[in-house]
C-alpha cells in the first residue's frame, strides 16, 4: 500500500484502527465479595459475581470472558488476570470456593492447574495457568449441569452391525 496517495484522514483512521484492536485487560478493582454497591456503573465489575471467590487485585479480561444469565445463575467464562502466583491461586480457590456453596469433584495442580466444583445445577472449572514473567491466567468456566447417564437409560440401535 503506497501512504502517500492516502490523504491524511485516511492514514489517521487506519491507525485509530490498529490502535483500538490492541486487546487489553482492564483493570477491576473487586467490591467486597457479596456487596450489592457498585461504585462506577460504567466500568465492569466483580461484585455481579457473588457466587464464587475473587483473588484480590485481579483484573477481569474482557476480551476472553463470556457471561450469559442473571447475575445468581450465570454461565459462561470469566478470565482473571492477577499478579498472585499460581500456587497462592490454587490455594485461594482450594480453601474459597466451598464458602460459596460448591462443593469439590477433583484438582490437579500441575503447570496448569485445574478444580472443578458442583452445585445443584451448575458446574464450575477453573483453570490456573503461570504467566511467562509473572502472575497468573485464572479461567473460571460455569455451566449447566447435565443430567447423569443413571438418570437415563441408554438405548442401542440393534439394526447396526459391525
Amino acid at each position: 500500500m503506497n501512504l502517500r496517495k492516502l490523504g491524511s484522514p485516511s492514514l489517521a483512521i487506519i491507525i485509530l484502527l490498529c490502535l483500538t484492536a490492541c486487546g487489553r485487560s482492564l483493570g477491576v478493582t473487586p467490591a467486597a465479595i457479596n456487596s450489592d454497591s457498585s461504585s462506577n456503573s460504567e466500568q465492569p465489575s466483580f461484585s455481579q459475581f457473588k457466587d464464587v471467590p475473587i483473588p484480590t487485585n485481579a483484573e477481569m479480561n474482557l476480551d476472553r470472558t463470556v457471561i450469559l444469565g442473571a447475575p445468581e445463575s450465570w454461565i459462561g467464562r470469566l478470565t482473571l488476570e492477577t499478579n498472585h502466583n499460581p500456587v497462592d491461586v490454587f490455594n485461594f480457590f482450594k480453601q474459597r470456593t466451598a464458602e460459596f456453596g460448591w462443593q469439590e469433584v477433583t484438582s490437579i495442580r500441575s503447570a496448569t492447574s485445574f478444580l472443578t466444583y458442583t452445585q445443584a445445577t451448575r458446574v464450575l472449572t477453573i483453570q490456573i495457568t503461570g504467566k511467562t514473567l509473572r502472575g497468573s491466567e485464572v479461567v473460571m468456566t460455569v455451566s449447566p449441569k447435565g443430567q447423569s447417564l443413571s438418570s437415563s437409560p441408554v438405548q442401542v440401535n440393534p439394526g447396526i452391525t459391525r
